[in-house]
């Protein structure tokens, strides 16, 4: 039997025991890792490096791609160190701090996504009164209450989820969920955690609605504009948000509402895997493709290390 003080580790999920498809695992996820560091790196240099992506929306960008480049470092390198070691531990408290950052930056990831919705509403709806409404404080402040809120909903949730008993220490995936530790809980769910998702699911809804009603109110003006090359100037920076709010509410739904399973199943790590790493991955490629200033920027800075590699 199990319980919280004695459990001083918990077992994740192993891909494989064959040692080679262990080495297999560890090589997809380092190609997955470095892809997806490389590519949110590139977006955080060029926006702080280049003076003309020094507006509210490449801002709002920036702060997107370091929460996607801490989601993946929370889940990968220890997956990846547990593959190449041959082993399935996580300490208590890796758990718990995989739990914590994993959920902040989830949370603040979408908390972002909707405060970026409300910034192309505004520019494109109120274009007159954008730099009054998006000023440098008021980004800040924005930014600001984002992170506060997302400590506060993974402190929330990190605490409903290990304020409990634990009757294994079998995790049934390859890194700390919250549904599957709740799972080899006593007592199930907690009633702080019960109430802490409630909130969750009501708010994440609350976002989901107003990007949608932002977004018809967007495009509405948008195709009232009398300039063919105004509405795709207008397009081409809320496609690639519209995309990534899509992906990150796709795989997210696909993880979560699916039937739930007592054992786990090739199908079931493929949707986490959906979930969990593919939007931190692609968002940078998608901010990319249409975004003409971007594609300069990024440039830029490739043109810059490879002259300072080859001085």
């Amino acid at each position: 039997m199990f319980n919280k003080t004695a459990a001083s580790y918990f077992l994740l999920l192993e891909f494989s025991e064959v040692r080679e498809l262990q080495f297999l695992h560890f090589s997809i996820f380092l190609m997955l890792y470095l892809a997806t560091v490389i590519g949110n790196l590139l977006i955080i240099l060029s926006v702080a490096l280049d003076h003309h992506l020094h507006t509210p929306m490449y801002f709002f960008l920036m702060n997107l791609a370091m929460q996607d480049l801490g989601q993946v470092s929370v889940i990968l390198p220890k997956s990846m160190i547990n593959s190449l070691l041959n082993t399935r531990h996580i300490q208590y408290s890796g758990c718990v701090a995989q739990v914590f950052w994993l959920t902040f930056f989830i949370s603040s990831d979408w908390s972002i996504l909707t405060v970026m919705a409300y910034d192309r509403y505004v520019a494109i709806c109120n274009p007159l009164h954008y730099e009054i409404v998006i000023n440098i404080q008021a980004y800040t402040e924005i930014i600001a209450g984002v992170w506060i809120a997302g400590f506060l909903s993974a402190g929330m949730h990190t605490i409903g989820t290990f304020a409990t008993h634990f009757c294994s220490n079998v995790v049934n995936q390859f890194f700390c969920e919250i549904p599957q530790v709740i799972k080899v809980s006593c007592s199930g769910i907690h009633p702080l955690e019960m109430s802490t998702l409630g909130v969750g699911i009501v708010l994440a809804a609350g976002c989901f609605v107003y990007i949608i009603v932002t977004y018809v109110h967007i495009f509405t003006t948008v195709l009232r504009l009398p300039s063919a090359k105004g509405r795709q100037k207008a397009f081409s920076t809320c496609i690639p948000h519209l995309i990534v709010c899509s992906t990150f509410i796709f795989t997210a739904s696909v993880a979560h509402l699916k039937p739930a399973s007592k054992t786990s199943s090739w199908l079931d790590l493929m949707f986490t895997v959906l979930y969990s790493l593919i939007p931190p991955m692609v968002n940078p490629v998608i901010y990319s493709m249409r975004n003409t200033e971007m594609k300069k920027a990024m440039s830029k800075v490739l043109s810059f290390r490879y002259i300072a590699r080859n001085a």
